[in-house]
């Protein structure tokens, strides 16, 4: 299972697309310093090419484009700080917190293959394990440096769990069909147990 060429990888927490052509693509997080920079976290394959797009459409249909983005201090390769057009103080960019952007769908190169596809069409797709037993939907796509995970909220309420996106786990993909057939552990969606303290 391939991931899509960069820049057309997506995934996010919500599917409130201003029109049905947009793919999300990042998504501004808090602000950085005193001079206008905000913390994002970029969906596209290559982290800092989602400064190459512009216009970047917002949930409310403002535009937004990034004069620079950098890799943020830490391990996370998705989380940039970003420049902003337009934005210049603290409390300016505290304002963006939580604005999830989007590019329009045209404007991304296609996948290569037949079996590729935008991480962001995993996103509402029903999960059903291989004897056909629906298990939950697919709410976000994301990565914490090891690979693609598919964050399934469960079919009957609760947390969600993360399921790694692998062949072995999730043995088939249907776009079209709007359904992943995965092969879950057991415990999907059991709660992490405590782990023991350490002996002094």
């Amino acid at each position: 299972m391939r991931s899509p060429p960069s820049p057309a990888k997506g995934g996010g927490k919500a599917l409130q697309f201003v029109r049905n052509d947009l793919v999300l693509v990042g998504e501004f997080g808090r602000a950085h310093g005193l001079k206008g920079e905000v913390r994002l976290k970029s969906h596209t394959g290559d982290p800092q090419a989602i400064a190459d797009y512009r216009p970047l459409i917002a949930s409310n249909g403002r535009t937004y484009s990034l004069k620079n983005a950098r890799p943020a201090p830490g391990d996370a390769p998705d989380l940039l700080i970003a420049v902003v057009d337009g934005i210049t103080t603290r409390e300016a960019a505290e304002a963006l917190n939580r604005v999830q952007l989007h590019v329009e769908r045209d404007r991304l190169p296609p996948p290569d293959e037949e079996d590729e596809f935008l991480l962001a069409d995993l996103i509402g797709l029903s999960v059903q394990t291989e004897a056909g037993e629906i298990i939950g939907t697919v709410v976000a796509v994301p990565n914490y440096g090891g690979g693609d995970l598919l964050e399934i909220a469960p079919a009957q309420k609760g947390p969600t769990a993360l399921l790694p996106f692998t062949k072995a786990f999730v043995p088939v993909v249907d776009v079209a069909g709007k359904r992943i057939v995965a092969a879950p552990p057991d415990d999907l969606f059991e709660p992490a147990k405590p782990q023991p303290e350490d002996e002094a």
